[in-house]
């Protein structure tokens, strides 16, 4: 019998995790910035091109924290408070010797705090190393309020962090099908559910109708919205949903889509069981819409880079 997944909530989405409050009328406040900054119970994470120090235990990982005073030299970041200690990201090289990583491969590792603060971190990070210059006239901007506007000294603009929006969904035939695609750039057997961005002027649900029957020749109805996830990669918020699709005839996108086809769910085990077919990582919201219709966990050995 077909799992009902039109209503209710994905499971753990593990970049969307956080227990830091962060705090947004405190970037407001100069002194009380720099009264953080001083405060030796402070933590800063370093921040890298996306990448930060870690601890690895096992199965597990946790941030390396400094106190200010032990941290490098750079842009600042508030990320927050959480339980009377305030959080800071610095832009600045890592040690070549120390141990770091990414989200992609320690997202899944960490808890919810420190997941929270890294997506936060990588999120600003990637932001200002793209937008240092005003869009109205060129002038290199300045940095305010904790990290989180851009000021232009000439015309006066701020300039606020930006998100894209994309949506991400999973599609069922009438048979109970799930559809998975491959884009030309991806190695064969690296498959997933289709994804795009929203284009000005449109809804979510909009959006969802044109990426299918542009990418693979598909038309949907009744979309449902299951869920969200930030993904900084470099700036995109995932917005998972579920849609029907009214036949199940592809006419593929050369262009966006190398291959898609239709799975039953022991046809899924079965290219998994062989190698033919890997599923997107832990760590993403396709894994858990593909694992909302599946019923259940999916074993990670299957999963991209392993």
């Amino acid at each position: 019998m077909p799992v009902d997944i039109t209503e209710g909530l994905l499971g753990p989405l593990l970049l969307s995790r956080s227990t830091v409050d962060r705090s947004a009328q405190l970037r407001h406040d100069p002194a009380w910035l720099d009264r953080a900054w001083g405060d030796p119970s402070t933590r800063v994470m370093v921040i890298s091109e996306g990448r930060t120090l870690i601890k690895r235990s096992g199965d597990e990982a946790e941030l390396v924290l400094f106190a200010p005073d032990r941290a490098p030299e750079g842009r600042r970041h508030l990320l927050g408070v959480d339980d009377g200690v305030a959080y800071f990201s610095v832009s600045a090289e890592l040690p070549d010797d120390a141990d770091s990583a990414g989200l992609r491969e320690s997202g899944s590792l960490l808890g919810d705090r420190d997941a929270g603060l890294f997506v936060y971190a990588v999120a600003l990070e990637s932001w200002h190393a793209t937008h240092r210059f005003c869009p109205q006239c060129g002038t290199e901007t300045t940095v305010t309020q904790g990290g989180h506007v851009r000021v232009c000294p000439n015309d006066g603009s701020q300039h606020f962090p930006r998100v894209d929006p994309a949506v991400i969904m999973m599609i069922r035939d009438p048979d109970d099908r799930i559809l998975l695609a491959r884009g030309p750039q991806w190695p064969e057997g690296r498959m997933s559910v289709l994804a795009g961005f929203v284009e000005p002027g449109e809804s979510l649900e909009a959006a969802l109708a044109r990426e299918v029957f542009e990418e693979v020749g598909v038309r949907v109805a009744d979309p449902r919205y299951l869920g969200s996830q930030p993904w900084p990669f470099p700036r995109s918020l995932m917005l998972g949903f579920f849609a029907r699709a009214l036949d199940s005839e592809l006419t593929l996108d050369p262009k966006e889509i190398a291959e898609a086809r239709w799975y039953t769910r022991e046809e899924m085990r079965t290219a998994m069981a062989t190698g033919d077919l890997r599923l997107p990582p832990p760590v993403s919201i396709a894994r858990r819409l593909i694992e909302t219709w599946y019923g259940s966990a999916i074993d990670d050995e299957g999963s991209w880079g392993r």
